[in-house]
């Protein structure tokens, strides 16, 4: 594909446009035995989703992170939001992080694989991890959602620290946390589909979807 990092300069520019993402009311907390029912069988039958997780953040030294908290799972036209301190979500999500017929996209997925693992014994199947490919050869380092919203949409995308690291494990999500959630899964599907339309991408099949893991 062309070269991703040229639209790093553009993120500082003032004059790009807002990318808009999701709505409140394109947002499911799945927060009851119905709706994980409904989610999980919607999710199964989408061939893509765009996918992320959010952990509270650690701020003592030694302090070991007890996330991901909240895993969130976008379609084309919703966002799911999957609290994992609510159990009943804990079988869905292994069904659906597990099919190896639904891609998971999504940025900076290095170390979801054991976090999952370790706290829900989830296995991730099908994983496609964009910051990863979108970097392209000869380029160190992993290209991030806001170089590449700047890269395909030439919008800027706007991340608020302050709600990034906010509280993810509380029962009670506010708006700000559940749209910065909803769009973190949301902008990774769009542009995953914009990346498929790239006639100039690298076709690189083996280095795209993780293979199934086995477990230690």
């Amino acid at each position: 594909m062309s070269d991703v990092t040229f639209n790093r300069r553009q993120i500082a520019d003032s004059e790009l446009p807002v990318f808009q993402g999701v709505s409140l009311a394109d947002i499911i907390l799945v927060d009851s035995v119905d709706k994980v029912a409904a989610a999980q069988a919607t999710l199964l039958a989408s061939p893509v989703l765009g996918f992320d997780t959010e952990s509270k953040p650690t701020f003592r030294k030694g302090e070991v992170s007890t996330g991901p908290h909240l895993v969130q799972l976008a379609t084309d036209e919703r966002v799911y939001l999957f609290p994992v301190s609510f159990e009943a979500n804990h079988a869905a999500l292994r069904q659906i992080l597990a099919a190896r017929n639904v891609i998971k996209a999504g940025f900076g997925l290095g170390n979801d694989r054991s976090a999952l693992r370790s706290r829900l014994d989830i296995e991730l199947n099908n994983v496609l991890d964009l910051g990863e490919v979108l970097r392209g050869p000869g380029h160190r380092g992993t290209v991030g959602a806001k170089v590449a919203v700047a890269h395909y949409f030439s919008e800027k995308l706007i991340k608020s620290k302050r709600v990034g690291t906010s509280n993810w494990a509380s029962r009670r999500l506010d708006e700000r946390q559940m749209l910065y959630a909803a769009n973190d899964a949301h902008v990774a599907l769009r542009i995953y589909h914009a990346w498929l339309q790239d006639s100039s991408r690298q076709a690189r099949p083996a280095a795209i979807v993780s293979p199934p893991q086995e477990k230690p």
